[in-house]
């Protein structure tokens, strides 16, 4: 591993799971039941459009919400790594993980070159 000082990444991803925690929490606050219970009413009884609106805005939450949960598995994962030593490189070939990359994304456990090939 080159000389990457794990401790300013540990802080950075602690500092980002935080966040991404919060934002979850705040996604399932403003969604906590069904549809019907978002609209007030039977589905059936609404107007097509307020169904439909209530529909998407409910899919992309759940998108959101999986995309969070995603980050904040990789985000664990990174951490693991910094505790068994292998946080900067890459998971598929081996070789270092650029530190530009890390900055820009500090739980990747690939090199920008594996990534690309994924």
């Amino acid at each position: 591993m080159s000389s990457i000082d794990t401790n300013r990444f540990r802080d950075a991803l602690l500092a980002e799971r935080t966040r991404i925690a919060a934002a979850l929490e705040n996604l399932r606050n403003e969604n906590p039941g069904s549809v019907e219970d978002e609209t007030g009413e039977e589905t059936s009884d609404q107007h097509l459009a307020d169904t439909a609106t209530a529909m998407h805005d409910r899919e992309l939450d759940y998108g959101l919400t999986e995309n969070e949960e995603d980050i904040l598995k990789s985000i664990d994962a990174a951490l693991q790594r910094i505790e068994d030593g292998t946080y900067g490189t890459c998971t598929n070939c081996g070789k270092p993980i650029g530190e530009e990359r890390l900055e820009a994304l500090p739980w990747t456990d690939l090199c920008i070159d594996c990534a690309k090939l994924r």
